[in-house]
Order: C-alpha cells, then sequence, then structure tokens
C-alpha cells in the first residue's frame, strides 16, 4: 500500500439510492400538482407527496457523498458540504463501531480524523455494515493509511478502534440520562410532603353535612346515586370506561380492567365525588376505589430512580478512572457497581416505603439505616476494587495461581488443569475458533472445546513455532466475545499474527507453560 497516490470512495448499492431519488421527484412534482390546485396541507396527496420529496433529497445526498484522498489531505463532499483536511493537520485514524439492532447488521464500521488540536471528525466514507464489505472497507482503511504515512505525520502505526466498552467512546449520554433520573428523582421526593397531606385529607374526609355550601362541599364527600348503562373493558395497559345513563352524574369515568369487569349495563350504583373527583363508585357487589398514591410509594419511586441514576453515574465515573488509558483499551465493566446498587435498594426501598418521611425517629430504623450503609460502603468498595485497571505488568509479577476464570479438570493425572483462554485467529490448533480453554500440566499444551476433563478433540499448540512480543489490555478491535477483564498475548506464530485471550493470571501461567517448550 506505499505506492498509492490516491484513495476514493463512493456509496456501494446505489441504485436503491437512485431509484428512492426518482421517487422523491415524482412525490415533489406530486405535491406541487396538489398544492396548485388544492392550496391546503390537510390534502392527504400532498402529504405523502412531501414525505416523498423529503425521501429523495435524503438519498440524494447519500449518491453524491464522495471522501476522496490524495498528498494534500482528506476531501469530503456532501450535498451540502465541502471538507478539506491536509495531512498536517492529522495525528491519526481511528475506526468507530456503531451496533444495530438488525441481527442481520450486528455493527458497522466508519472512519474519524484526530486532529491536531484535539477534535475528531467523522468521515461520512468509507463505512462497512455488511460482512461482503468487510474486505473492501479495510482496503480503504488500508490505502487513507499508508497516504497518511508518506504525506504526513501519524503519531503511531496503530489504527484504535472505538466500540461501546472502550476508554475513546463519549460518555455524554450517560451524563444526560444521570440528570434526567436525578431530575425525576428531585421532583418525587419533593411530592412526598403533598402526597403524605392528600392521603391523609382524603383518610379523614367525612361525608358533607345537609345545608353545605358549594365552596365547603368540596373538602367533604358528595355521593350521588347514578346507573350504569354500559362497562368497556380493554386490555390491562389501556383504560376501560364505565358510561352512565342519561349522562349523570358525569358521562363516562376511566378505571382499571377490574373495575369495569364489577359493574354491568342496568346496575345501580353511588358515585362518592371529593374534591371535584370521582373517588368511589360502589354497587351491590363490587366497589372501586380511585387509588391514591401514598407517600411510600412516592419516596419509593425518587430512590429507585436515585439508585438507577448511579448506573450511568458508575459509567462517567469508570471514564474519568481510565482517562489516561489509550483509546482503543476497553473499561471494566460497570456490572459490579450494578451489583452494589441492587444491593443498596434490598434495605433502602423498604425502609423508604415503611418511614417515608420520618425515618429516624426510632431506635430500630436507625438501626436498619446504619446497618444498610455499613452494607452499601462494603459493596461499594468491592465494586471499586473489582473495576480496577490491570496492567499487563501487574498480570506478569503475579504469582501465577489460577485466576477466577481457570476452572481445574482431571484428566488420567491430577497434573492437568483446564484454563479459559482462546485464540483468536482460526490456525490448524484453533480450527473455526472451536478452542474455549487451554490444557496444562500432563502432557503438551492444548486447545480444548471444552472445561474437562479429558483430552477429547483437543489439538496440541506447536509451542515451537510461537514467539512471544509482549501482553496488553483488551481493545475494542478485539472484538465482543472477549470478556473485559482479560488480558491479550500477541505472538507471532511462524511469521503470522496470533492472538491469545485469557484472564490476566491464567494467561502469566499459560505463557509460563510455552516459554520453556518453546525455548
Amino acid at each position: 500500500m506505499n505506492d498509492v497516490r490516491e484513495v476514493s470512495c463512493r456509496p456501494r448499492r446505489r441504485r436503491p439510492w437512485w431509484f428512492l431519488v426518482g421517487l422523491g421527484a415524482a412525490g415533489a412534482s406530486l405535491a406541487a400538482v396538489r398544492g396548485a390546485y388544492h392550496g391546503t396541507f390537510l390534502d392527504a396527496w400532498l402529504s405523502i407527496g412531501v414525505l416523498l420529496a423529503l425521501l429523495g433529497v435524503l438519498a440524494l445526498n447519500m449518491v453524491t457523498t464522495r471522501v476522496s484522498a490524495d498528498a494534500y489531505g482528506v476531501h469530503s463532499r456532501t450535498l451540502l458540504r465541502r471538507r478539506s483536511v491536509p495531512w498536517g493537520d492529522v495525528t491519526g485514524l481511528r475506526i468507530l463501531l456503531k451496533y444495530e439492532d438488525n441481527h442481520r447488521i450486528p455493527e458497522v464500521r466508519r472512519v474519524g480524523l484526530v486532529l491536531r488540536n484535539g477534535r475528531k471528525r467523522l468521515l461520512p466514507l468509507p463505512q462497512c455494515g455488511l460482512p461482503d464489505d468487510r474486505a473492501e472497507f479495510d482496503a480503504q482503511v488500508d490505502a487513507l493509511h499508508a497516504l497518511h504515512v508518506r504525506h504526513g505525520a501519524p503519531d503511531s502505526s496503530h489504527i484504535p478502534v472505538i466500540s461501546r466498552r472502550t476508554a475513546g467512546r463519549p460518555v455524554s449520554w450517560a451524563l444526560v440520562v444521570c440528570a434526567l433520573l436525578l431530575a425525576g428523582a428531585g421532583a418525587a421526593a419533593w411530592s412526598v410532603p403533598d402526597s403524605t397531606s392528600y392521603a391523609r385529607a382524603w383518610q379523614s374526609a367525612v361525608p358533607c353535612a345537609a345545608g353545605t355550601g358549594a365552596t365547603e362541599r368540596r373538602d367533604c364527600l358528595t355521593t350521588v346515586p347514578a346507573v350504569i348503562a354500559k362497562a368497556e373493558v380493554h386490555r390491562p395497559k389501556r383504560s376501560s370506561w364505565l358510561y352512565f345513563a342519561d349522562g349523570r352524574p358525569l358521562e363516562r369515568l376511566a378505571v382499571s380492567r377490574e373495575g369495569a369487569q364489577g359493574f354491568g349495563p342496568g346496575d345501580s350504583v353511588e358515585v362518592t365525588f371529593w374534591r371535584d373527583r370521582v373517588m368511589k363508585v360502589s354497587g351491590a357487589h363490587h366497589v372501586w376505589r380511585e387509588h391514591v398514591s401514598a407517600a411510600g410509594e412516592m419516596a419509593v419511586l425518587a430512590a429507585a430512580l436515585a439508585l438507577t441514576a448511579g448506573y450511568p453515574a458508575a459509567r462517567v465515573l469508570l471514564r474519568l478512572r481510565g482517562r489516561r488509558l489509550p483509546d482503543d483499551e476497553v473499561l471494566p465493566s460497570a456490572l459490579p457497581f450494578a451489583g452494589a446498587l441492587i444491593g443498596t435498594a434490598l434495605w433502602l426501598l423498604p425502609l423508604c416505603y415503611r418511614h417515608p418521611t420520618d425515618p429516624f425517629t426510632s431506635p430500630a430504623t436507625i438501626a436498619w439505616a446504619a446497618a444498610g450503609s455499613a452494607a452499601t460502603v462494603g459493596l461499594f468498595a468491592l465494586a471499586w476494587r473489582a473495576t480496577r485497571v490491570r496492567t499487563p505488568r501487574a498480570a506478569a509479577e503475579s504469582t501465577g495461581r489460577p485466576g477466577k476464570a481457570g476452572r481445574p479438570g482431571k484428566a488420567g493425572t491430577a497434573d492437568e488443569v483446564f484454563v479459559a483462554a482462546r485464540f483468536l485467529e482460526q490456525t490448524d490448533y484453533n480450527p473455526h475458533f472451536f478452542g474455549t480453554h487451554i490444557v496444562l500440566g500432563d502432557g503438551p499444551p492444548a486447545v480444548t472445546p471444552h472445561s474437562g476433563p479429558g483430552r477429547f478433540a483437543a489439538k496440541p499448540i506447536p509451542v515451537e513455532r510461537l514467539t512471544l512480543k509482549g501482553v496488553r489490555r483488551l481493545r475494542g478491535g478485539d472484538g465482543d466475545t472477549v470478556p473485559g477483564d482479560w488480558h491479550i498475548a500477541e505472538l507471532d506464530d511462524a511469521g503470522s499474527p496470533v492472538r491469545l485471550a485469557a484472564a490476566p493470571d491464567d494467561l502469566t501461567r499459560i505463557i509460563r507453560e510455552l516459554r520453556p517448550a518453546a525455548g
């Protein structure tokens, strides 16, 4: 790729986009004709034409998009904008992985530029969304990198791959979600006193006395006779309705599904009003009551929202904790903090429900809160320790004991140990990525598709061909199938690069087993 002089990237499969452009042109013509004759936007055909025209504009933007690179720099062109970046302003390239919900398109790969002023710019092309496009995408990225090496000054020859697990992924969305959840928790906590006073007022309300005025009647109970004309029972997530004969005292009332099922046409009922709201409908065989949110429910809602906000906050904390890591290194998972939040919810939510306004008025509740707080501190300390960033040096200096991923098994002798590890490339000893464990001990190291015991279907590792190049942390380009706390050993297999992934302690043990045999 060193002799590359120019790179040009255009969208693949442009025929469907051109078809949408033609469809948009037809829609614009339809909208123009209907608008000229009818002159109103309420016309259905006019609305359809406008939508098709907008779709055509988007498709035209896709087919006119082009990215090219030459000795000067990178040039991008879209329907409305043109940009050029000289190679002298670019410090490197990087690949961004965008994950889609469509099972047919598991991920979308795009290329971005890292500028010397610290800003990052995403290129519209090249991009890869289908497995068949991967080879062409990699070739275009290699060509762009070759031009950058030839005409610019890249900071590194490595092209980082940024995924949703890496340190370079922005966490602005986590900050927004955390802020929204905390705002909801604050609003729910603010309404706890009002919910308390409202529930107490409803419980202490008495029937209105004779001769009570209209103003005073609002705070007492007013009972009106009525007849059910019809009951509409809908699905649980939809409101069911009670219709009253002659529209008295009101035309219809939204009730629960069970409330609508308890009444039938012609049933005589009594409708109870309080503060201009229907609070109860009483019949001969069924009584429906309006749900009044108690203070405990609002306190539980506030605490649940605050605890939920802790998870995106933990993502932001891990991002800040790993701010000195390279952009493509995988951050530890935030699941340990999620476990600590769940453990906190087990004691905090019942406390909020039982004592929403006065949680520290009795020795029992104080002891409850103190014990729960101590448990929460311990859980978060464990989560902080579990999410620490372990460098390969720390793994190399470890004692070599099997880590939590190591699963011992027996195969003839007690010296055989099956360690969870996998090679990330297809080789003759790892065909079709079938290996999930490496067996060590009695006999040569081998790759197995199981955790033992026994060496059934084991493929011996040709240790005489392997040379250790280095050990590093997990990167975004290593894939999502590798746990985030594993490390990668970069090996040379007779001139071909091979990656071996395992937990840090297990990887140290495997390397120690491979080195004497290969030495």
